[in-house]
């Protein structure tokens, strides 16, 4: 079956296109904003949603950029394309884990083709959404098919009542570099931490961020830190490429001596958002890792997964991570790149 027919806008400012969605029923799914198109058009194309009104972003101006400061940092452009990210000279020495991320997410042509904001805001991967003839919780059915079904790649942390996980490889990145956004509406706009962006499903079953129908991410900035010049970004995946993570792991952290001064962990491909863990980082900071302390990390990290039927796997697939991750930043002298570490 062929994909239904809409209308597509072209607007040439952002405030034509706020005011676009405005006018238009975005609250009813009946309007859909294009960026990269890489996931957009995949839902369309499967018949997940058949909006009627498609606003296309690339026409507007000054919505992709790099742009880096010593005092402010750096700033990107919600449609920045990936492979821009992964090949930027600043952003691979000075905040290596999200240029790792860039660059892994699926092939060179996607990497040209998608962008940074619709890389964060992806829908889920989980095959029970993406199936046209399926009715699970994020479609709007009454519980999630993956629960008590196939759900070999689903959560283990934050799972419930729906149990996809994130599959932004940048959106993990970038919590862990302590990343803000900016999105504009009709109201105005608004700058908040990234870590703050997404939702669990127990708080919102069909979406996943907060990001509301008539608004648009605009820009991610990222603070100057020695933590982040100290980054990276590890990915497992079931195919060596093109493939979206089982389990990932980024890391930022400072090291003064040897010792860990400031940190932040974050999981991906394991939990319904970026996943945070506090207490595994706090458990690091003032201490010189050895191979118990390493061990102790990983086993907080983990504390509290509750696998499903099928993907207990990931529970200690996790923890090698996170002890690899932790290991390599503080034993190498140089910026990582993706090559780098899936070699490791």
């Amino acid at each position: 079956m062929s994909m239904k027919s809409f209308a597509l806008y072209n607007p040439k400012t952002l405030g034509e296109a706020i005011r676009l969605l405005d006018s238009k029923d975005v609250f009813h799914q009946k309007t859909k904003i294009l960026a990269g198109g890489q996931d957009l058009l995949t839902e369309m194309k499967e018949h997940i949603i058949e909006p009627e009104s498609v606003i296309n972003l690339k026409h507007i101006p000054g919505l992709n950029y790099i742009k880096y400061d010593p005092k402010t940092g750096l700033k990107i452009g919600a449609l920045t394309h990936l492979s821009e990210i992964a090949e930027n000279r600043s952003i691979r020495q000075l905040f290596p884990a999200l240029a790792v991320a860039a660059e892994s997410v699926g092939s060179a042509q996607i990497r040209n083709m998608g962008t940074l904001g619709g890389n964060l805001c992806q829908r889920p991967r989980c095959w029970y959404y993406r199936n046209e003839h399926l009715v699970c919780l994020k479609k709007g059915g009454s519980n999630c098919l993956a629960a008590s079904g196939e759900n070999k790649y689903n959560a283990i942390l934050g799972g419930g009542p729906s149990f996809i996980v994130h599959p932004s490889d940048t959106a993990t990145a970038l919590v862990a570099l302590g990343a803000r956004l900016t999105i504009v509406g009709a109201k105005g706009t608004r700058t908040i931490p990234l870590s703050e962006f997404f939702v669990l499903p127990r708080d919102n079953p069909r979406n996943e961020n907060i990001l509301q129908a008539n608004e648009i991410v605009t820009e991610i900035s990222v603070p100057n830190s020695p933590r982040n010049a100290r980054s990276v970004y590890f990915k497992f995946r079931e195919q060596v490429s093109m493939d979206w993570a089982l389990s990932a792991v980024a890391v930022a952290l400072e090291l003064k001596g040897g010792v860990v001064q400031d940190c932040r962990i974050v999981l991906g491909g394991v939990a319904p958002i970026p996943w945070r863990v506090p207490e595994a980082e706090a458990l690091l900071k003032g201490k010189t890792p050895s191979a118990e302390i390493l061990q102790q990390i990983a086993e907080k990290a983990l504390e509290g997964a509750i696998p499903l039927n099928q993907n207990g796997y990931k529970v200690a697939l996790t923890k090698a991570l996170v002890r690899r991750a932790v290991r390599y930043l503080t034993e190498s002298a140089t910026p990582p790149s993706y090559r780098d570490v899936n070699r490791l």
